[in-house]
């Protein structure tokens, strides 16, 4: 069973950060070779959603109001899944529970993201778009691509 937290960064404790930044660098920087610096100095703009299993740490994202990451919209990154934890559905929660984080604290603004392109599948299931805005970022293929709430509830 997962336990979901939404926290601002002041409210993260000195122990949940260390196991926020980990779970990350084994994401980005040992399993997909990235090489940057985590700390951007945006952590402290986001909400952090937090999925704990055992009282560990194994799904992330961060989202943003609007104008702090994508001017004009609302948005989410860092979107990490622990490895072991992988194929139970685990990266389908969390993103849902991102996109409630997202539409409840940043109403009336459509939600972007940069997602990698081997993920596109995945967020054009979840009710994203790809306007076909394709770039490199940290030398990995990404696509932008954007969550409009009123279309997806009058597709309903």
């Amino acid at each position: 069973m997962i336990e979901w937290q939404e926290k601002k960064f002041i409210d993260l404790s000195v122990e949940e950060l260390y196991e926020v930044f980990k779970i990350r660098a084994e994401i980005f920087v040992l399993e997909q070779e990235i090489a940057y610096v985590d700390p951007d100095n945006k952590d402290q703009k986001a909400i952090h959603v937090i999925g704990r299993k055992e009282n560990k740490i194994v799904a992330y994202a961060r989202a943003f109001p609007p104008g702090e990451y994508y001017e004009g919209f609302s948005g989410f990154g860092r979107v990490a899944v622990d490895k072991k934890e992988r194929g139970k559905g685990l990266g389908i929660a969390l993103v849902e529970k991102t996109i409630e984080v997202c539409l409840k604290n940043f109403t009336n603004h459509d939600i972007k993201i940069s997602a990698q392109e081997h993920l596109e599948k995945f967020y054009l299931e979840r009710g994203f778009v790809c306007k076909n805005e394709r770039y490199l970022e940290d030398g990995i293929p990404h696509c932008a691509m954007y969550y409009k709430e009123k279309e997806i509830k009058e597709k309903e």
